[in-house]
């Protein structure tokens, strides 16, 4: 014969499930059947039949549940019926006792469930008497799964039926009951469903703990149904919470000893009750915390009580936290307790704890800094007690105490209440060099993103000394450790940061930067190319200040004149670690803001700056084209100053031409020298009164650029020259320049006229074309306007 195929285990279930639905769906036809002729008798034998189904152990929890409901169901035609027989004038208490005869148990108390539910409706006997008589007599069903489901029956059954008064409504011959009798009934019931629960865990083979521990949790909402049953009487008040259903419920919970059961019921009573009852019997549920299993995770319990606290505590139609109730104080005793009682608590998880009680003192109690200090030192006292430092970047405790320093910066959104957190800077001691960098970078966002100022330089120094790690090396930092984008990046956002270091007061402001630069200094060569040329604009800015406010202070002059002191010296430190770019136009600028700001011995002060920058560009600058626009940029810093007089401003226009013509390529001397020519004719006027409009020093600089485009090799390059110097003709021409004339603008076009057809057809001789054509335009229109204001283009040949 062939062998029959094994089923599997969802198989096996499916096959049981079918055959028990079968009996069943056939017991339940034949009831109603029976049922509906009358046969009361009868109707109960195949409702017991039926019932007989949920004897089974073969089937795994969640297929009995299944069945259960079916069967359920079906029993609600049997309930109907008898109610509707009794109202016809049967006599219930012999059906009740008839019931008891019933052959196994577990239909027995099935049927005397639904026949002690009619009962009661037909208020024949005391109320309180049968509720008693049913949840003591299942405790006959001993077996944890059928025990379970036959309890739930019971619950589901007498869910309307419960006395919700306080004393007797219609004391006479039957008793109703009162709330004392309802809350008797249910914690009977929860504390046997809970011991069957907890049963389940020690049934069957060790290999199928984790088994058991997966079915247990699929069941616990048949135990936890009993607290919902207590919080949905009405008569239940804060009194009778404190002294008769917490005190039972707590008994239970923690008497059980078992993790699941513990963890789940303390999170059940957090959610059915309301937060008032919670407030009002916070130290009794937190003792009872202290002394749940070791393995019950407690960190989830505690979370979910504070989340729900301070929620309340910030709902608009609540009241928030009664001023008697110390919330604070009771949690960070018991958490300190809890803690205590359980030396193998997880460090992350005890830093959880510390999340959450600082989200509760922020949400409770947002006026109270020094609440949230108080839970940063406790924090910092746990990790020296347990040895904890330098931790490990994305360890789980490096993430917990991540979370716990980022709310405060989050909550308050402002760098200056952080600060007064005195320990908020130690805790960045225990992270690792990576962590601090993180933590560190988001201060400084936060600190940007808000736009918040640091207005002393005490707080400057306790700011820059906690995000250490972003303006100096630190001494657990490895070479490689350092992304040069990232690194650009966060050094980009210090370079902004420092704009931030801002006071009102003037003089404050400069020990601001006096403080800002004395950390910045140290950051090595990497960092203060980043971070010191911020220092040195936001002294130029502050010197505009002083001279805004002069008004005010008579030592205005001084206080400029050493602000300049330092722009040089810090200027001095960026040369010896940075390419001369930066440190020449930091220099070039302050000589733009010396001669501006007009103090005492700005002259002086801009000439040094103007040489410094000079030195630099003959010292530093060796590559072609940084030389030029390096002077490019010297000479467009002078032409626009108008503070020398001319003992300084001459060697300074001759250093600029001389420095124009010994460039080293013809090219770059061309355009160097053609330049230079805006340096005598700038229109300014200069310390001495006049303007500068020497004609016959720019018709030199020009011919001498001429000179120097003929001797170009390259035709397209000595096109592209002469085009340029056209331009500047031109310029001149209109501004008025008598030694600039329409001859020398005929003699350049014919020129280039001559020599732009010779050139080979490409993208650059394309550009050199449209550029003299766009020239050729402007003449044009300018020749053909017969209102145009200025000097006369009519022997101009185009």
């Amino acid at each position: 014969m062939p062998s029959t195929p094994q089923l599997s285990p969802q198989e096996e279930q499916e096959k049981l499930l079918e055959e028990a639905f079968n009996v069943v769906k056939t017991q339940s036809f034949q009831m109603k059947r029976c049922l509906d002729k009358g046969k009361l008798m009868d109707g109960l034998k195949h409702a017991s039949t039926m019932l007989g189904e949920l004897r089974t152990s073969m089937l795994s929890p969640k297929s009995y549940y299944e069945l259960y409901m079916a069967i359920s169901d079906e029993l609600r035609h049997l309930e109907l019926y008898l109610v509707d027989e009794f109202q016809k004038g049967r006599k219930v208490a012999d059906l009740y006792e008839l019931v008891q005869y019933a052959g196994n148990i577990v239909p027995r108390l099935y049927l005397l469930i639904t026949v002690g539910v009619v009962y009661i409706k037909a208020n024949e006997l005391s109320r309180k008497d049968i509720l008693k008589d049913l949840v003591e007599m299942c405790r006959g069903v001993q077996h944890p799964l059928r025990g379970l489901f036959l309890r739930n029956y019971l619950l589901q059954c007498t869910k309307n039926a419960l006395p919700d008064c306080e004393t007797e409504a219609n004391p006479g011959e039957y008793e109703v009951g009162t709330v004392y009798d309802s809350v008797d009934f249910i914690q009977l019931n929860f504390s046997e469903m809970n011991k069957l629960w907890v049963r389940m865990q020690h049934q069957g083979h060790s290999r199928d703990k984790e088994k058991r521990e997966r079915e247990r949790q699929e069941l616990r909402i048949l135990v936890g149904t009993n607290l919902v049953r207590l919080s949905q009487l009405e008569c239940i008040d804060m009194e009778k919470y404190k002294k008769l259903v917490l005190p039972g419920v707590l008994e239970q919970a923690v008497s059980c000893r078992d993790a699941i059961s513990q963890e789940y019921l303390m999170e059940c009573v957090i959610q059915v009750f309301p937060d008032e009852f919670h407030l009002a019997t916070l130290s009794p549920f937190l003792r009872a915390c202290a002394d749940l299993h070791p393995s019950v995770n407690v960190k989830n319990i505690i979370i979910a009580l504070i989340d729900r606290l301070a929620q309340f505590a910030q709902n608009e139609e609540g009241s928030g936290i009664p001023p008697d109730i110390k919330l604070f104080d009771i949690f960070s005793q018991q958490i300190a307790q809890i803690i205590q009682n359980r030396p193998d608590m997880p460090p992350d998880d005890i830093v959880s704890l510390q999340v959450a009680l600082i989200n509760l003192a922020i949400k409770c109690y947002p006026d109270k800094i020094d609440y949230v200090d108080k839970v940063l030192e406790t924090t910092e006292e746990i990790f020296n007690r347990l040895n904890l430092d330098h931790l490990e970047h994305g360890s789980p405790v490096s993430k917990e105490l991540m979370r716990l320093m980022k709310i405060p910066i989050d909550i308050y959104n402002n760098i200056l209440t952080v600060l007064k957190l005195q320990h908020f800077g130690p805790l960045f001691e225990y992270f690792d060099f990576h962590s601090r960098k993180v933590m560190s970078c988001y201060l400084v966002t936060n600190a940007l993103e808000n736009e918040t100022h640091i207005p002393t330089q005490e707080q400057v120094d306790s700011l820059l000394n906690i995000i250490n790690v972003l303006v100096q090396d630190q001494n657990d930092q490895q070479e490689d450790q350092d992304d040069p984008e990232d690194f650009a990046e966060e050094q980009g956002l210090m370079g902004r940061f420092i704009h931030l270091l801002m006071s009102d007061d003037l003089n404050q402001q400069y020990l601001i930067l006096n403080m800002a630069r004395k950390h910045f200094g140290n950051g090595g060569d990497k960092r203060i190319k980043y971070t010191l040329p911020p220092i040195v604009f936001a002294a130029y800015k502050l010197a505009f200040r002083y001279k805004h406010h002069k008004d005010e202070d008579e030592n205005w002059e001084k206080k400029c004149q050493k602000i300049f002191q330092f722009c040089h010296q810090t200027i001095g430190a960026l040369i010896k670690a940075e390419q001369a770019d930066i440190p020449l136009r930091l220099f070039l600028q302050g000589a733009l803001a010396a001669g501006e700001i007009d103090f005492e011995n700005h002259e002086t002060v801009a000439y040094e700056f103007m040489s410094q920058a000079f030195s630099l560009y003959e010292d530093e600058i060796s590559d072609s084209k940084a030389q030029l626009a390096a002077i490019t940029l010297i000479i467009a810093t002078l032409e626009k100053m108008s503070c020398f007089g001319e003992e300084n401003h001459e060697p300074l226009r001759t250093q600029c031409a001389l420095a124009g013509s010994k460039l080293l390529k013809k090219p770059d001397q061309c355009r160097g020298v053609s330049i230079c020519s805006h340096l005598f004719w700038s229109g300014k006027i200069s310390a001495t009164g006049n303007e500068m409009k020497d004609g016959k020093r720019v018709s030199d600089c020009l011919k001498k650029g001429v000179k120097i485009g003929n001797q170009c090799m390259d035709t397209s390059v000595q096109v592209q020259l002469f085009v340029e110097l056209l331009n500047q003709y031109i310029y001149y021409y209109e501004k008025g320049c008598d030694q600039t004339t329409v001859q020398v603008l005929n003699q350049l076009i014919s020129k280039i006229k001559e020599t732009i057809p010779t050139l080979e057809a490409n993208e650059e001789t394309e550009q050199i074309h449209k550029h003299f054509q766009n020239t050729l335009e402007h003449l044009q229109l300018r020749k053909n306007n017969p209102d145009n204001v200025g000097p006369s283009y009519a022997e101009l040949v185009l």
